[in-house]
């Protein structure tokens, strides 16, 4: 494998005894075998520690230590990419078995391109596409961030790190600076070409909506997309989601 590309993966995790060995073993079992594989978990006081230890020689770096959140831990594992293209797989997800294979098939067929979306299976069927042209007024653009979302590592030097102010919305503004900010390019998969499985009852679907709705203008504002746009977006996103309360 030492003409393939090199893939960095990364896993963070805190407290996740329940579900972080299937998604160790999702990635430990690939059909493609170039991998880079982090975890960086937030010293978690539960059994996972002594999980990810049972794969340790098969892990090329796992810190263990006591970290402030989610995008912390983020940015942290990043430092340790070394692959020409990364991405997250969270511990409640798993990769399916060929997902690394599809990736590097896109990877060497569309070398232009700066990301690459892969199809993802929710509880509720397969999300799949990438319409990047949603951006400016939703945020139903893409598949996923974890599992999902793979990008080349110098092409995220462009965009920087995560941006830790926000609680629950930093990865849909890492994506909209990587898009709108700085114009970079992506491409998704078929519908059929699924990279992994997102678990439901996730960080995410333990966000309150008005938090989300209040970071995501706060997102859009930071990144001068026009006020009165943003205003209008704002009134529609919360008649849509609040009006029944």
């Amino acid at each position: 494998m030492t003409n393939k590309p090199l893939i960095s993966i990364i896993t963070v995790c805190r407290n996740s005894e329940k579900t972080i060995e299937s998604t160790i073993l999702s990635v430990l079992n690939q059909t493609y075998k170039n991998i880079e594989y982090i975890i960086i978990d937030g010293d978690s006081t539960d059994s996972t520690k002594k999980i990810i230890e049972k794969y340790k020689d098969r892990i090329t770096h796992y810190i263990s230590e006591k970290d402030d959140g989610l995008y912390y831990a983020f940015n942290k594992g990043i430092k340790y990419v070394t692959g020409e293209m990364f991405g997250f797989v969270n511990s409640d997800d798993t990769l399916t078995p060929d997902a690394i294979e599809i990736l590097v098939n896109y990877y060497e067929k569309y070398p232009s391109v700066d990301f690459i979306f892969g199809s993802v299976k929710k509880n509720w069927g397969i999300l799949h596409g990438y319409n990047p042209w949603k951006i400016h007024f939703s945020w139903n653009f893409y598949t996923s961030h974890s599992t999902g979302f793979f990008i080349k590592s110098s092409s995220a030097k462009k965009i920087g790190e995560y941006d830790t102010s926000l609680y629950c919305t930093a990865d849909w503004d890492y994506l909209y600076r990587a898009i709108v900010v700085h114009k970079l390019k992506g491409v998704a998969t078929k519908k059929k070409e699924i990279f992994g499985i997102f678990r439901s009852g996730g960080f995410s679907s333990r966000v309150e909506p008005v938090l989300h709705l209040l970071e995501t203008t706060k997102i859009r504002l930071k990144n001068k997309q026009n006020k009165f746009i943003v205003l209008i977006i704002f009134i529609l996103k919360y008649l849509k989601n609040f009006s029944k309360y």
